[in-house]
């Protein structure tokens, strides 16, 4: 018989309890640092935790607290760049705050996949549930089984409004630059952050006194730019087309300036192009990408101390406009695209 084990299989609780005469209660007490147990008794437990080589787990932590001690994550899709950043900064703030996490991936598009996944969280469990690049429904149905446990959508609340300012950012430094006619690239309608972003975008183009003259919609791929690129070119070449593009994510604005480089229209000479997010290649796009980065560790802390009822994170998320070269000033004073589609056709 191995270490760690009994004649019924893996060491338990009530294993330590039996050879240190004691309830499992007390055991759990000895686990959780309960001040209360005397010192003869808690040694009695560690002592038989070694003999046995007792492994600890969380769920035996949870016997006599009301924490396990663990937050969930639903994330929709670990693939994409701003959820796998989330995901690591979610778990790096958990750890700080000595809880750790359990992730289960689901389909946001399935609501059955969704409250599958959730109730399978909250079976084992978790404090809260910290819901990663979300949909809409995907905290709707996560809230309708939590049963009174926290759920809490990553950029929301404040971080939307975070997301919101970032657009604006971005329409200002068009704007400065001379661009009057903007266009946008957004992503899926009903995720949570093409929401917040689509609507900063709106209040930014009014505010400044610039038209929106297009918008073409993909699922934030760089695929679903480059697909979109033959559309977004012809309207860049048409009279009074859009001098510069802001696109919803960095990937989507790789994929569009790759698709209009082979349409023949070039980034920034033709339209100017702006990203989302500052991913790590962004500054190796040719032309390097002007984006936005959102401050994810602060996000990510802001979240954890909700899931956990901690006072709020001060300070808000913050956002940097990070200007590279994929923005530029208009081709000429009156913003004229009539030029370029007769060089280019």
């Amino acid at each position: 018989m191995s270490g760690g084990e009994t004649a019924r299989g893996r060491v338990g609780v009530r294993d330590v309890a039996r050879v240190a005469g004691v309830s499992a209660q007390t055991v759990s007490r000895v686990l959780n640092d309960n001040p209360r147990i005397r010192e003869e008794t808690r040694r009695r437990v560690l002592e038989a935790m070694a003999q046995l080589d007792y492994r600890m787990n969380n769920a035996a932590r949870s016997l006599g607290t009301k924490t396990s001690r663990t937050i969930g994550l639903i994330v929709s899709d670990a693939t994409l760049y701003g959820p796998a950043v989330a995901v690591a900064a979610i778990e790096a703030a958990a750890r700080d705050a000595g809880r750790w996490v359990a992730a289960v991936y689901a389909d946001a598009a399935d609501a059955t996949s969704v409250g599958d996944a959730a109730r399978h969280l909250f079976g084992q469990g978790v404090d809260g549930v910290i819901v990663v690049a979300a949909h809409g429904r995907t905290v709707a149905v996560a809230t309708e089984v939590a049963g009174g446990v926290p759920v809490v959508p990553f950029h929301a609340h404040d971080a939307g409004s975070a997301q919101r300012a970032a657009v604006e950012s971005t329409v200002a430094h068009l704007v400065d630059l001379g661009h009057e006619r903007l266009a946008r690239v957004a992503g899926p309608a009903d995720w949570i952050d093409e929401i917040a972003r689509a609507d900063g975008y709106a209040d930014a183009v009014r505010a400044h006194g610039a038209r929106s003259v297009g918008q073409w919609r993909g699922d934030w791929s760089a695929a679903a730019g480059s697909a979109l690129a033959a559309e977004v070119a012809d309207a860049v070449r048409a009279r009074r087309g859009p001098t510069a593009i802001v696109c919803a994510n960095d990937q989507l604005a790789l994929g569009l300036i790759a698709g209009l480089a082979e349409a023949g229209v070039d980034v920034p000479r033709d339209v100017s192009v702006v990203g989302f997010d500052d991913n790590p290649d962004a500054a190796f796009y040719r032309p390097a990408l002007t984006t936005v980065r959102l401050d994810v560790t602060g996000e990510a802390r802001r979240c954890v101390a909700e899931v956990l009822g901690a006072e709020p994170v001060e300070g808000g998320v913050a956002s940097t406009l990070i200007v590279r070269s994929s923005t530029a000033r208009p081709r000429t004073a009156s913003g004229d695209a009539g030029l370029l589609a007769s060089s280019t056709m």
